[in-house]
């Protein structure tokens, strides 16, 4: 019932499905309830809650328990949110695994352990699948779908048809492979931006700005493929005009960074003169972070529907 365990519980319940809530301290739940009845109080009054329900409806979907056996009761889909920590997680799989009959999905939220890591031993590994959520998972859609090698394909369908129908944004991974796709994306970015500074060439609050007023704007509605398509006559085109002086520019990037010494302290300072390094001044960024999330998926939906 943290952070990730609330979102979902809010996605699953704006989606129409009663959801369980389970955590292994009952005041963790009175406080996640909370927190949950303030935030859809919130957006159904500046107009943004998702779903069809009015917040009260959403709300009495929720229910709370400390039980585990209880909580997995009836489940046709249980998602996991403990911290990122292997052995946490295998431990909860494991006792699910003893609970749980042959038609509920067991699946994890987790952002970077491979399915084979988490999942290989148990009993009903056909039924356990990765869906990973990007942070908040209520404002941002896009979900990644991961099979361990042994997770039946009817796992990933009933998965990807649920996430589609909560409104989600599913995408299916054939095969798994280390931090999946967004974080492989994310990092390439993040190890670029990093080399960038650390070498002198821009200052963070520049390289930041590159993204967020240049490449950003585009990557809000469209991806790095269609960037190329729509940039040429093609993609075929594309790679015709630019192939050499991509590979020109990709030959000069520097090994992975370490990310420690001095970049670390450059990138810090900057970041910490925006927003300083204190709870106050980072919760108030972070919720300026999802009202403007919230705009962009109001915008992004309306320009769907037309």
């Amino acid at each position: 019932s943290g952070l990730i365990g609330r979102s979902w519980a809010m996605v699953f319940a704006a989606g129409g499905f009663k959801v369980k809530l389970y955590d292994i301290a009952q005041q963790q739940l009175t406080s996640a309830l909370e927190n949950i009845r303030k935030q859809m109080k919130e957006m159904e009054k500046s107009g943004v809650l998702k779903g069809a329900l009015s917040a009260d409806q959403q709300l009495a979907l929720i229910s709370v328990c400390t039980d585990l056996k209880a909580a997995a009761e009836g489940a046709t889909f249980i998602q996991e949110c403990t911290p990122e920590n292997l052995e946490v997680k295998k431990k909860i799989f494991g006792q699910l695994d003893l609970i749980v009959g042959d038609n509920v999905i067991l699946s994890s939220s987790t952002s970077c352990l491979l399915p084979s890591k988490l999942f290989t031993g148990l009993k009903h590994v056909k039924q356990c699948i990765v869906s990973h959520p990007v942070n908040p998972p209520y404002f941002v859609p896009l979900v990644e779908i991961v099979p361990h090698p042994e997770t039946d394909p009817s796992t990933t369908e009933r998965t990807y048809a649920l996430m589609k129908k909560i409104g989600q944004s599913p995408v299916k991974l054939n095969r798994e492979i280390e931090g999946f796709v967004l974080n492989r994306l994310q990092y390439a970015v993040i190890s670029e931006a990093w080399r960038l500074v650390g070498e002198g060439v821009m200052s963070p609050t520049d390289v930041d700005l590159v993204m967020s007023d240049g490449l950003g704007m585009r990557y809000a509605f469209i991806g790095p493929l269609e960037t190329m398509h729509l940039n040429a006559e093609g993609v075929s085109s594309y790679c015709e005009r630019y192939a050499e002086g991509m590979r020109l520019v990709l030959n000069t990037f520097g090994p992975v960074p370490e990310f420690s010494g001095e970049t670390v302290q450059k990138v810090n300072q900057a970041l910490s003169e925006k927003i300083p390094v204190v709870p106050k001044a980072l919760d108030a960024r972070r919720k300026w972070r999802d009202e403007c999330l919230t705009g962009l998926a109001k915008l992004k939906t309306q320009m769907k529907s037309d």
